[in-house]
Formats: C-alpha cells, structure tokens, sequence
C-alpha cells in the first residue's frame, strides 16, 4: 500500500484512464491521449460497454464540461472561473490528466511570483561556470508543455502580479517562447494548451488585462444549484478522503452532511431553503470544499475523541471557524441564525446546544 497522501489523477484513475482508451474508437487529436468525448465521459462518469464503471469527478451540468473540452480543442487557453470551492482546481487536474496522461505541469499562482516561473530559469552554478548555455537553463512547466505538447495548468491567475501575468500574452497568441539569451525559442508542439483558474471574490486579487482575458475563453463552474446535489457532491468526497486519511470506514454520515449543507447554503444565499425567513450573510463563502473539510474534521474527532460515530458536537467546532471569519460581524450573523433558524428546527436541538457552547 503506497504511502503517499495523494495520488495524481493520472496514477489514481489509471485503470479508468485505460479502460477509456481501449473503448475509444471517436477521433483524437495529436498529441491527446483520448478523444474529447472520452475525456467528457472520464469527468462526468458513465458505464462503457465492457461494463467498466467510470466514477464522475464533477457532479454539474456536462453542457460546461463539453465547452471546457472544446476550448482544449481549439488554439484558445481555458479559464475556469467561480468562487472558491467550486472546483476548479480538480476539473482543472481531471481534465489535464484525460488529455496530457500528466496533471503536473502545474504553475501555483502567488502575489511574489516572478516572470521566470511562468517562462524559464537558471541553473545559476551553470550558468557562472559555462555562461547562458542550454544546459544551464531550467525548464518552468510552462516550456515542458510547449515541448512535449502538453496541458500547462495555472492555479490562481489573479492572485499573480499584472506585469507577470501579461507574460502569458505572447505565449498564448503565438504559441511561442523567446529565449534572448540563447537567440532562440520554443515552439509549442500541437496539443499544447493552458488551463487556468481564477476567481474574484479573494483578497488580493489583481485583475486581468483586457488583452490577456481575450486569449482565454471563460467558463465559469457555480455552486450547486440544488440541496440534493451538493449533498451528493459532499459525501463522494468525504468517502474518498476519509479513505486516503485512513478514516476508520463507517457510513456516509448523511444526516450532518445535509443539516451542514442546508446551513451553509442558507446563510450563503441569505434566505432559508423555504424562502420564508431572510437572513444576513457572513464574511465567508461557505463553500462546498469548506463543507467537506468541516466534515472531515468532525470525523477525525468523533474517530480519535469520540466513539466513532459523527454527533452534533464533533461538527460544531468545525461549523463556527468555517463560517467565523470575522470575530465581530460574522459573531453576530451565526448568532442571529442560530437563534432564529436552527433553535426552532425540529430533531436541531443538539446542534443548536454545540454550536451556542462555543460562541457563548
């Protein structure tokens, strides 16, 4: 059993991957490892003809998938917007692992980030001792996918610097990097793309420049429409994590995962599910990956200081530092709602007591 924390998707999913493969008789585009329905069908899951079950790694509308997929096709990057928790970030991987056969040409995007991590660096004992030569240079992501013809992923384009980001410009329009130093440039082999990731709701963030947005065509991934689904998108995670934590293997907690989801969604939207009661909104997104790791965390309590099964209690803690961000204002919101929501709400009362224990 490998002690690794996670696994690429790509080493994940393998048997998935190859069972698509054998099945995939649509065109492929050079330099992709399967057509784009298969990768449609990788994220969005289905059963192939051998039976072969492929679990959805994106619990949403296909339509954006299938548009996401058919951007990769063309010359256009991608960009995948939505606030955080919406996943991008695992699209973002699923997707450059179905094309690429590799998610790990990946740039993390950083307000200190320099142009060579975008372009290329310097093997700087090299380069004093031979000069700018090709062996002293070192490769960034970006230049590996060009090479090798590749999905580059972008996490966080808007947390990077705008003079930094405007390096994409030339990359993404003429599919080119210039080396000056060694007069000369790498051309991006065909299959060669970028999927970034963005959102506008973090501090910190530094827009994009109408000239860099026009190289990406947008699709932006929302928050689950429906209580069911996110409930459902909830408990998937919460089953595969727990797995790679080593979770003791217990049912899918259903009851906290919806009372969690319903709260969430709630105070996210400023309305109770029925419509009847307006409520004010905290600081915080509240999230559906917030709404995993609450859960997470719950279960590691009621795993290691409880009896194994998730209560009340062991989501309370978990509950109030997602939605308190802010001591004072966010204080008062998740008072108000647990006062006049949760306390009326019948079989609530012990989440209600938890949860006033520790705001008291």
């Amino acid at each position: 059993m490998s002690n690794i924390l996670r696994q690429h998707a790509e080493k994940q999913y393998a048997k998935e991957l190859k069972a698509l493969k054998k099945a995939d008789d649509r065109q492929v585009p050079t330099n992709w490892a399967m057509s784009p329905w298969a990768v449609v069908t990788y994220i969005m899951g289905g059963t192939l003809e051998d039976g072969t079950e492929i679990e959805p790694k994106y619990f949403g509308n296909q339509r954006l998938i299938e548009v996401a997929v058919a951007t990769l096709v063309t010359d256009r990057a991608l960009m995948l917007m939505g606030i955080p928790g919406t996943g991008k970030t695992w699209v973002s991987e699923h997707l450059a692992a179905a094309i690429s056969g590799d998610s790990t040409l990946l740039v993390q995007g950083t307000a200190g980030m320099s142009e060579e991590t975008l372009r290329y660096g310097w093997n700087y004992a090299k380069l004093i001792a031979e000069g700018p030569t090709k062996g002293a240079l070192v490769a960034s992501p970006m230049m590996t996918a060009m090479q090798k013809g590749k999905i580059a992923r972008i996490e966080e384009l808007t947390r990077i610097p705008s003079d930094v980001q405007d390096t994409l410009i030339t990359l993404l329009s003429e599919k080119v990097l210039p080396i000056p130093e060694l007069n000369t440039e790498v051309q991006a082999n065909k299959g060669f793309n970028v999927i970034a990731t963005a959102n506008d709701r973090d501090k910190g963030v530094n827009e994009l420049s109408s000239a860099l947005r026009r190289r990406f065509n947008t699709v932006v991934l929302p928050l689950p429409a429906e209580l069911e689904a996110e409930v459902a998108i909830v408990k998937n995670r919460v089953e595969k994590l727990g797995k790679a934590l080593e979770v003791p293997s217990l049912p899918a907690p259903m009851k906290e995962i919806q009372r969690l989801v319903t709260i969430f969604r709630e105070l996210r939207t400023g309305k109770t599910e029925d419509n009847r009661t307006k409520l004010k909104s905290p600081s915080s997104t509240l999230s559906t990956a917030e709404a995993i790791s609450v859960i997470n965390s719950g279960q590691a309590l009621a795993t290691h200081f409880g009896d194994g099964e998730l209560k009340a209690a062991d989501l309370a803690a978990g509950i109030t530092g997602a939605i308190i961000k802010d001591p004072v204002q966010d204080k008062t919101v998740w008072i108000e709602y647990l006062e006049t929501v949760v306390k009326d709400r019948k079989d609530w009362k012990d989440l209600y007591r938890a949860c006033r224990e520790l705001v008291d």
